[in-house]
C-alpha cells in the first residue's frame, strides 16, 4: 500500500502527541511532564542541526525520533549524529513510517555534514533488529553504557 507519510520538525505545540507516542516506547517508560517536554523540545533545537522529527498520515502523529548533532574534534571537525527515541504507533507499524522518519533524520544529518549517524537499541527482538537493518543501519560496534537509572525490563531479558 502507498501511504502519504509527511515528516516534519516537531514543535512545542506537538508535545502532547509526542508524549502519547512515547507511551509505546516501553511499558515502564516514565512520562515526561508536559511543560518539561515543551521546554526540552525547545532546548533540542538550540543544538545546531538537531531536531525532534515527527511523521504523520493525514495530520495524525504516528512516528517520531530525536536527532542530536554533536560537534566533534576528530574527523576533520565533522560532527556526528545520534538518533534516540524511535517509536511508531503499534497500530501503524509495517507501513514504512519508521523507515521514513529514520530516512528524514539521516538526511538532516548528512545536510549538517555528519560523518556518521548512530543509534542503539536495548531490544534483542529479531523484528526490531531486522527493522533497523532494513532501514540501512548495520550492527557493527560494541556498545557500552553506564546508567544512573535502572535498566528497562526489555533490556534485562
Amino acid at each position: 500500500m502507498n501511504y502519504d507519510i509527511r515528516t516534519r520538525d516537531a514543535s512545542a505545540g506537538d508535545a502532547e502527541a509526542l508524549l502519547a507516542l512515547y507511551d509505546f516506547l516501553s511499558s515502564d517508560n516514565e512520562r515526561c511532564p508536559l511543560e518539561l517536554a515543551k521546554t526540552n523540545i525547545s532546548k533540542i533545537y538550540q543544538i545546531d542541526g538537531s531536531a525532534v522529527l515527527l511523521g504523520e498520515i493525514n495530520g495524525e502523529a504516528l512516528t517520531t525520533c530525536t536527532l542530536i548533532v554533536v560537534p566533534n574534534l576528530s574527523r576533520g571537525g565533522r560532527p556526528y549524529a545520534v538518533i534516540e527515541n524511535v517509536v511508531t504507533h503499534p497500530d501503524h507499524r509495517g507501513k514504512g513510517l519508521g523507515k521514513a522518519i529514520l530516512d528524514a533524520a539521516c538526511a538532516r544529518a548528512w545536510r549538517n555534514e555528519c560523518y556518521k549517524v548512530m543509534l542503539s537499541t536495548g531490544s534483542t527482538r529479531p523484528a526490531i533488529l531486522s527493522f533497523y537493518e532494513s532501514a540501512g543501519f548495520e550492527q557493527s560496534r560494541t556498545g557500552f553504557q553506564k546508567r544512573r537509572l535502572p535498566k528497562r525490563q526489555e533490556e534485562s531479558s
